[in-house]
């Protein structure tokens, strides 16, 4: 891995990728009429990809005694989280490389869009996802791991509360938080818990785990990547789905 996080392997994976596929990673859903040719689809399979490459990474080499499977699945959290995945994204040049897919319609509110956590987010999962397609799962997983290297080793060294730090945030405004079990399914023995964050009845996000207290971790990721996008937007809403 390289040390500074250097995405070297994933732009390298990236520069091979056929010019069709690199339109789709860096083509926002409103500078297109088509959807399926934005960037959609492919950070949703990209997601996937990034969670069982860090995963796949970490289980091996975390001493079982120390990490069960809540520390984890905390730890894979912090990882690839939207603020992580915007880190990575930056790193990799995914900001010039939007301004220049950005059709001349667009000029108006591609700042702000190359602005949003969640725009920088959903393209870095796109390329992992396209580079998926292109090279299969061994070459992305190692070049994963190599670009998140410094997020995992923060995620390790200093662990980051979200519940906390999202109360933390609320209480400038005079806000409590609440967490509201919307769901459990599975057998007794392998239940998963979705849960929603709410400030009073409006939700501001929403996560699933193993336990309640790992589904609340995951809403109040949730509502602090949706607060971050919040202070980052300045253009419509309507503009700004990821």
């Amino acid at each position: 891995m390289a040390a500074d996080g250097n995405p070297e392997q994933l732009a390298k994976l990236l520069g091979g990728l056929s010019p069709e596929l690199a339109q789709n990673v860096f083509t926002h859903a409103s500078w297109t009429d088509k959807r399926a040719e934005s960037y959609e689809r492919l950070a949703f399979l990209g997601d996937s990809v990034l969670s069982l490459a860090i995963t796949s990474h970490m289980f091996p080499r975390l001493d079982p005694d120390r990490f069960g499977a809540g520390q984890l699945t905390k730890i894979r959290a912090q990882t690839v989280s939207g603020r992580s995945c915007r880190v990575v994204a930056e790193r990799l040049g995914v900001p010039d490389r939007l301004r220049a897919a950005a059709p001349p319609s667009a000029a108006g509110t591609v700042e702000a869009l190359i602005a949003t956590e969640r725009v920088l987010a959903s393209v870095i999962e796109a390329v992992i996802g396209a580079c998926y397609l292109t090279f299969g799962y061994e070459p992305v997983a190692a070049a994963v791991v190599e670009a998140f290297a410094p997020e995992l080793d923060e995620a390790l060294e200093h662990p980051v509360d979200f519940k906390s730090a999202l109360q933390e945030q609320l209480a400038r405004r005079g806000a409590v938080v609440s967490y509201v079990v919307t769901s459990e399914t599975g057998p007794p023995h392998d239940r998963t818990f979705t849960v929603s964050a709410r400030l009073s009845d409006d939700e501001i996000g929403a996560g699933t785990g193993r336990s309640k207290k790992d589904a609340e971790q995951a809403a109040a990721q949730a509502a602090l990547d949706g607060l971050a996008n919040e202070r980052a937007a300045s253009v419509p809403p309507s503009n700004l789905h990821a």
